[in-house]
C-alpha cells in the first residue's frame, strides 16, 4: 500500500514538489474551486473584435453560471447573468449575434443591452408589488487589457491590471503578431476531454511533452518550423512564473517581442507565395513583419485560471465536472485592410494543422490527458509530480522564478495559486 502522507485540507494538498493526486479525482474539491476559484478572480470572456459595435453579444459562462458578453448603446461592454428575473429562465441560447435587446421566451420579459428590465406584458398584476428598476438581470463586474474581457463574479476582487501584474507585458507582446494592425478573432471550435481542468492547465507551459507528444506533427511540417521548435536543449529557452498563478513559456526567444528583427533571419519559404501577392500592395518593411509573425509570437503565455495566449491563438478551458473539461480553440489574425485576407487565410490553415480537430497536435494531447485522468485513479494516494527543474529554478533578473523550457516552473505557480485560492474561506 501507498501512505497517503498529504493531509485531505487544500492547504496540504500542494507541496513545492507535488500535488496530491485528488485535485484530479475529488468531487468535493471539484465543487470547492468553482466556488473559491472560479467565482472569486477574473474569468476571461471575450475578445473585443467579437463585439464589434453596439448590441452584439456573445455567450459563454463564468464558472457555471452562464452570462451574455455584449456592448451597449453606449459602447460600454457589460456581462449579464443569463437568467431571466422573472422565473429563472436563460434569455438566450444562441452563441453570437447582434440584438437589439434580450426577451426572455417564457412570459417575455425584455431588457435592455444594459440589462436593465424595459417591458413586461400585461404589467397591471404588478402595480404597487415591484419596480422594473430593481430586477435588472445580473450584472458582473467587467474590464478589459488590450482587447482582452475579463469578469468576475466578486465584486471586491483585485482591479484586473493588478491582477495580470507582469503578465501585462506579454500580453503586450502577444498582441504585436498582428504586423502592426490589431488582432482579430477569426473562428473557434470546440472539444471535450474527459479529465480534470487542471491536466490542461498544466500543457500550456509544459514544454517537455512537446517532441515526445508531438512527434507526428513534427513529421509532417517542413524542416524550418521543425528547426525553429526544436528547444529542448537550447538553454535559451525559459519559462517564467509571473505571479498570481501565470506564466509564460519561451519555445522560440526570438520571436518572443516581434518588434525586434535584425533582419538577419530569413522568412520562410512556405510562404513565399503570400509574400508575392503581400508585395503588389505593401512595401517590404510592412510585408516582413506581417509574414515574420505568421505562426504568431515565440511563447505561451498562461493566465490563471481559464486562458491561455498560445504562440498564435487562445485557449479557454471551462470545467464541466471532475472528470470533463470543455476547451475553445480561437484562431486570430490581424485586422487590417482587404490585402491581409491571404495572411489570414494562411494563419487558419496552419491553426487547422495542429490546434484544429484534424490536426497533427491537439488531438495528440487530448489522448494525453485522458490518460493522466485514467491513470491518476490508480493509487489515490499517490502524488502528481511537479519536481523537474526545481533544482536548477532562479530568479531572473525582473525577479520571476525561471528555469528551463522544459521544466515545470509555470505548473509549481499555477498550484501554488492553487493553494492559496483554495485556502481562503
Amino acid at each position: 500500500m501507498i501512505e497517503n502522507v498529504m493531509g485531505s485540507a487544500p492547504d496540504e494538498l500542494v507541496r513545492e514538489d507535488r500535488v496530491a493526486g485528488r485535485l484530479y479525482t475529488d468531487p468535493e474539491l471539484f465543487e470547492l474551486e468553482m466556488t473559491r476559484i472560479f467565482e472569486r478572480t477574473w474569468i476571461w470572456v471575450a475578445h473585443e473584435s467579437e463585439l464589434p459595435k453596439a448590441g452584439s453579444f456573445k455567450s459563454t459562462v463564468v464558472g457555471r453560471q452562464p452570462v451574455i458578453v455584449t456592448k451597449d448603446r453606449k459602447g460600454v461592454v457589460r456581462t449579464l447573468l443569463n437568467r431571466c428575473r422573472h422565473r429563472g429562465a436563460s434569455i438566450c441560447e444562441k452563441p453570437s449575434g447582434q440584438v437589439n435587446g434580450f426577451t426572455c421566451p417564457y412570459h417575455a420579459w425584455s431588457y435592455g443591452l444594459d440589462g436593465s428590465l424595459r417591458g413586461i406584458p400585461y404589467p397591471d398584476g404588478y402595480e404597487g408589488v415591484m419596480e422594473k428598476r430593481d430586477l435588472s438581470l445580473g450584472r458582473l463586474r467587467t474590464e478589459s487589457y488590450r482587447g482582452m474581457i475579463f469578469a468576475t463574479l466578486d465584486d471586491d476582487a483585485e482591479p484586473l491590471e493588478e491582477f495580470l501584474g507582469d503578465a501585462r507585458l506579454w500580453i503586450d507582446r502577444f498582441m504585436k503578431q498582428g504586423g502592426g494592425y490589431p488582432i482579430k478573432v477569426l473562428g473557434r471550435h470546440q472539444f471535450s476531454f474527459r479529465g480534470n481542468w487542471k491536466i490542461q492547465l498544466e500543457n500550456t507551459t509544459d514544454g517537455y511533452h512537446f517532441p515526445i507528444v508531438h512527434r507526428s506533427w513534427m513529421a509532417s511540417v517542413d524542416s524550418e518550423t521543425a528547426d525553429m521548435m526544436s528547444f529542448m536543449t537550447d538553454p535559451t529557452c525559459t519559462t517564467h512564473a509571473l505571479g498570481h498563478g501565470h506564466s509564460v513559456m519561451q519555445m522560440v526567444p526570438e520571436h518572443s517581442d516581434l518588434d525586434l528583427d535584425d533582419r538577419s533571419e530569413p522568412l520562410q519559404g512556405r510562404f513565399d507565395d503570400v509574400v508575392a501577392e503581400l508585395s503588389r500592395t505593401l512595401d517590404a518593411a510592412q510585408v516582413r513583419k506581417v509574414v515574420r509573425a505568421m505562426h504568431g509570437t515565440g511563447f505561451n503565455l498562461n493566465l490563471f485560471p481559464n486562458v491561455s495566449m498560445s504562440a498564435a491563438f487562445f485557449r479557454v478551458l471551462r470545467p464541466v465536472s471532475v472528470n470533463e473539461t470543455r476547451i475553445e480553440h480561437v484562431a486570430i489574425g490581424p485586422d487590417g485592410p482587404p490585402e491581409l485576407a491571404v495572411v489570414n487565410r494562411e494563419r487558419l490553415r496552419i491553426h487547422e494543422h495542429f490546434q484544429g480537430p484534424f490536426g497533427f497536435g491537439t488531438p495528440d494531447d487530448a489522448e494525453g490527458w485522458d490518460r493522466v485522468q485514467r491513470g491518476a485513479a490508480a493509487a489515490p494516494a499517490m502524488p502528481i509530480m511537479v519536481n523537474r527543474g526545481l533544482a536548477r529554478e532562479k530568479p531572473s533578473p525582473e525577479g520571476w522564478p525561471t528555469s528551463h523550457v522544459t521544466d515545470e516552473t509555470g505548473m509549481r505557480a499555477a498550484y501554488a495559486q492553487w493553494k492559496a485560492m483554495m485556502s481562503d474561506d
